[in-house]
């Protein structure tokens, strides 16, 4: 019995032997029925990036033989921007050095499960 436990931790039986399919589907069933079974605490990341200076850019098409792009910022980026102005100010400010000279169509804040506000996806047109 002993020796039968020592060649499963180690690995010693050839494939294709009994001994072996029994590890391999041990293994597989432990991969699919855990996450079921097992809480790890795994929760998805945020869509927002990850470190202050990134900005996520996606294309949102065209519009009038421009391009028109979805930029996401971080709130932390705005600089205490608190009234439409300076927050239109402060997303050019961000986006401008990534994508030149744009015209800023509109913007709306991006919330988290508290309701803090934690981006503005901004759509701009260049």
């Amino acid at each position: 019995m002993f020796k039968l436990i020592r060649n499963y931790i180690f690995w010693a039986y050839e494939r294709g032997s009994f001994h072996y399919d029994v590890m391999v589907t041990a293994i597989l069933i432990f991969m699919f029925v855990s996450p079921h079974l097992i809480d790890f605490k795994d929760k998805p990341v945020e869509t927002v990036a990850l470190h202050a200076s990134e900005v996520l850019v996606r294309e949102a098409g065209t519009s009038g033989g421009s391009s028109r792009f979805i930029y996401q910022v971080r709130a932390d980026d705005m600089s205490g921007a608190r009234n439409d102005p300076e927050r239109r100010a402060a997303i050019l400010r961000v986006i401008e050095p990534i994508s030149g000279e744009v015209s800023l169509e509109r913007y709306e804040p991006i919330r988290d499960a508290q309701g803090k506000i934690v981006a503005y996806n901004a759509w701009v047109l260049r």
